[in-house]
């Protein structure tokens, strides 16, 4: 399984790779990172993406925001699922993620083990 990880934050590349790293060695998933909301459109445009069954998007990014970026990726490719990362609780957000159509909303500090359960999830509903 693919998930495409995106955040302007260029350590969360890191910080994936640790804390999924038997998965990553037992081939159980792959990640791909996006720095802007922008390369991860490029990225579902230009790559094969059959195998990406999650989006990890990041709200607050300069530029291109997650909210922007969820709204234009169901827009196009509405099967995939989308979860949407924030270091703010601001119910604003959470209502506009949902109406965008995000699967879930994730509060930072990420509780990883959880996250893990919830990509298994997402995983068995393909």
């Amino acid at each position: 399984m693919t998930v495409l990880v995106v955040d302007d934050e260029t350590d969360v590349q890191l910080l994936f790779e640790q804390k999924f790293r038997k998965e990553r060695k037992a081939g159980l998933i792959q990640f791909h990172f996006a720095f802007s909301g922008e390369a991860a459109l490029a990225y579902l445009q230009e790559e094969d993406i059959v195998d990406l069954v999650l989006i990890l998007a990041d709200i607050n990014m300069p530029g291109m925001s997650g909210l922007e970026l969820l709204r234009r990726t169901k827009e196009r490719f509405a099967h995939l699922r989308v979860f949407m990362i924030t270091a703010y609780g601001d119910e604003q957000n959470y209502r506009k993620a949902m109406e965008y159509g995000a699967a879930d909303y994730i509060a930072k500090p990420i509780d990883f083990d959880d996250l893990k359960r919830k990509i298994v999830g997402v995983q068995g509903t393909r």
